[in-house]
């Protein structure tokens, strides 16, 4: 008997960690993880986009739209962010993120400064923003790369019940 052929390569395991880690987002409307790995392939951080430690979810808005202080834009801690901050090293130079959403320009400046030099993400849906422009001009002048990932898989699926 052979090894499994059906088994999953690293990016999509390690992509499949930043979406399972988006599940743990309250945010109605985006979820977003990230999975940061180092140059071992540990993974060395994980977030998802949510309000700061200490700062009332119940009470906080979670509102797109409206006066800037009754959104959730001002509050809200982007999951890149949230997976250096969480990170188990600090020093992350060398290491890749895997998101799902390409990184905004406030995330791109974190990435940049520490010192993550790829970045993997399924989505670019943003990228006529000038947000995103501007994550991008960032991101070639520091020589970050990033790349798109294709997946061979559509899905993965987790089951939690184990069968004794």
């Amino acid at each position: 008997m052979g090894k499994r052929k059906d088994y999953i390569g690293w990016d999509e395991y390690f992509m499949g960690v930043a979406i399972l880690s988006a599940h743990r987002s309250k945010d109605p409307s985006t979820q977003v993880g990230a999975c940061i790995v180092n140059n071992d392939k540990k993974i060395v951080g994980v977030g998802y986009n949510g309000f700061p430690k200490g700062c009332d979810d119940d009470v906080l808005p979670w509102a797109r739209e409206g006066d800037f202080l009754e959104t959730k834009y001002p509050f809200v801690c982007h999951a890149e962010l949230n997976a250096i901050l969480n990170s188990i090293s600090r020093d992350l130079t060398g290491g890749s993120i895997y998101i799902a959403l390409f990184p905004c320009n406030e995330c791109a400046k974190a990435i940049i400064q520490s010192g993550i030099k790829e970045i993997i993400y399924l989505s670019d849906k943003y990228a006529e923003t000038d947000i995103v422009k501007a994550s991008k001009m960032m991101l070639n002048q520091a020589g970050v790369k990033y790349r798109q990932l294709i997946p061979k898989h559509n899905q993965i699926v987790l089951n939690l019940i184990v069968e004794a």
